[in-house]
């Protein structure tokens, strides 16, 4: 059985890799005003966030429409016999659910869709698994059994300068990001039970990397972390740093340098810094 992997642009996978694994892509898209850009495909990350610099308005974001989701997996079917779709986080995004529709109204073709339950470069290590998986025989149940015991492992925490993007793209409530605003906090955030939600509040930047650096060390230190990525909006440096300064203890980890694109980026703001990895089997 030849089985296709399917995830959508909020992946954010370099484009060696979606071409090496033949990863299909369906796009999601920010909207400034009346116009709707697919990421990557008719906005770069770069053109993203001049953009968004001296918009006065907060871009909307949308889930791919069905119609491409159907479309994709008819031409998907026409060299494949299956296909797994892994997605966004179903508490952010109706992505997922939209994945699971298609997958039902397209004959001839076994589709089954995986709650990532996170998203960026995190939910590309579940479709680089899949992918590589995929190539070497494995059975779409087998490819499942393993993401969901990754899923177990997954850890992913980041922070932002301004929480008011979450607040206002309805992915925090307004108490939440109220609470952060009057202490000046720099809350780590990650996502629990599908949803993007507080960790812990930390009064500075740079004492909230180090605490993320600081939980991401302990789980190396018992030679269990199988990837490591950092993810920054629109701040390289700050990324480079994270990574040369944690390969440095361990340079036996792979790690890797990721972003966060228009559509997350457009919840997170510049400036938003992520460190996210799982651990062996």
């Amino acid at each position: 059985m030849r089985i296709a992997v399917l995830t959508d642009s909020t992946a954010y996978l370099p484009e060696h890799l979606v071409q090496m694994h033949d990863i299909h892509i369906v796009p999601l898209s920010v909207i400034f005003g009346e116009e709707a850009y697919r990421e990557e495909l008719d906005v770069s990350t770069e053109q993203f966030y001049q953009r968004m610099g001296s918009e006065k308005e907060l871009p909307k974001t949308s889930q791919p429409p069905i119609g491409v989701f159907v479309q994709e997996l008819e031409h998907i079917r026409n060299n494949y016999d299956a296909c797994i779709c892994i997605h966004l986080s179903s508490g952010i995004s109706g992505t997922y659910q939209t994945a699971i529709s298609a997958g039902a109204m397209v004959e001839g073709l076994e589709v089954k869709v995986f709650d990532s339950e996170i998203s960026c470069m995190v939910q590309g290590f579940y479709v680089l698994e899949a992918a590589q998986m995929a190539e070497q025989g494995a059975t779409l149940d087998e490819i499942f059994a393993r993401l969901n015991e990754m899923k177990t492992s997954m850890k992913a925490y980041f922070m932002v300068d301004d929480l008011n993007n979450l607040q206002k793209g309805g992915r925090l409530s307004s108490a939440q990001a109220l609470v952060g605003s009057l202490l000046q906090v720099k809350p780590i955030l990650h996502f629990q039970d599908k949803i993007i939600v507080p960790f812990e509040k930390i009064r500075t930047r740079k004492k909230a990397l180090a605490r993320i650096i600081g939980m991401l060390e302990e789980d190396a230190e018992k030679s269990t972390v199988e990837k490591v990525t950092f993810i920054h909006a629109n701040d390289l440096e700050s990324a480079q740093n994270l990574k040369m300064s944690f390969e440095e203890k361990y340079p036996e980890v792979k790690t890797d340098i990721s972003h966060f694109g228009p559509v997350i980026g457009t919840h997170l703001g510049e400036g938003a810094l992520g460190i996210g990895w799982y651990c062996k089997k």
